[in-house]
């Protein structure tokens, strides 16, 4: 299969005015959720129970059996993390560095003011806002976690200033997170990065280790998995973001439009991943 054609069954196009239009816009309307299998539910389970107990050393098991590598330090020091950024290309540099300035400007205008306000009776209301103390990001299994999505997920705690924004991300063959990935997280405001992912990182953030200290909120990415660690810790810990179904999207465009334009904005909400549903 060619390149073209490999895309063209991808980023299937449906157009009204084909036959059968109806029938293929019924049947991506009827999708379900994409879900976590029954092994991949009990792994899940008994992966979350081992880090509850083993905290590092259940970490560190893990690893190894998923990696074949021995990961230690768990954690990217500050000369890894320093020699990734500078092996990245000035231009993605740059790009990166842009798009977090134009994050970053967004959701700081959305952030509400904290007031108050005395009554007559000498009573006072109103609204005090603190940001959280440690936040983290956790990426699933799957090593489909781009710079962009991790500059848009962490941006926002670090727009309003939570002290500890920690992030972990999956390690490439020879054991090291992606220098792109590395760069994003230092341009976002990003403090620690830890080589997990998938269901342990969530169980040792919501539970705490050791190494690790426990965080108030977790943001995950798209993940069936993900999505069923949350349930089993949702209580412990707080979350968002997550969620592994189909998800939907109109963008308007007339005349005026620059279709490369267009063509990059759907592309930019595509979702990633094996299970994921476009």
């Amino acid at each position: 299969m060619t390149s073209k054609a490999a895309d063209a069954k991808l980023l299937e196009v449906l157009k009204p005015s084909e036959a059968g239009f109806e029938k293929a816009w019924r049947a991506l309307c009827e999708r379900q959720a994409t879900r976590a299998t029954e092994a991949q539910q009990a792994e899940a389970s008994e992966l979350i129970a081992k880090v509850r107990t083993g905290g590092d050393r259940a970490l560190r098991s893990w690893s190894r059996s998923t990696t074949g590598l021995n990961l230690d330090p768990l954690e990217v020091t500050a000369d890894e993390w320093d020699a990734a950024c500078e092996s990245v290309d000035p231009a993605v540099r740059a790009a990166l560095g842009k798009a977090a300035m134009r994050i970053r400007e967004f959701h700081r205008k959305r952030v509400p003011s904290s007031w108050e306000m005395r009554e007559e009776g000498g009573g006072y209301m109103g609204q005090r806002l603190r940001p959280f103390s440690r936040v983290a990001f956790v990426a699933s299994t799957e090593g489909t976690l781009t710079p962009t999505n991790l500059i848009m997920s962490v941006t926002p705690p670090s727009a309003v200033e939570v002290p500890h924004i920690l992030v972990a991300a999956p390690v490439q063959k020879d054991g090291t997170v992606s220098p792109e990935l590395l760069m994003a997280a230092r341009i976002a405001g990003v403090h620690r990065v830890y080589k997990l992912c998938g269901p342990a990182a969530v169980a040792a953030f919501a539970y705490g280790t050791p190494l690790i200290e426990r965080v108030d909120k977790i943001v995950l990415e798209a993940d069936a998995e993900l999505d069923y660690a949350r349930s089993q810790l949702t209580g412990r810990v707080g979350f968002c973001g997550g969620g592994s179904g189909p998800r939907e999207m109109c963008l308007v465009a007339d005349k005026t439009a620059q279709p490369a334009w267009v063509a990059a904005d759907l592309l930019a909400h595509a979702e990633t991943g094996r299970r994921a549903q476009t």
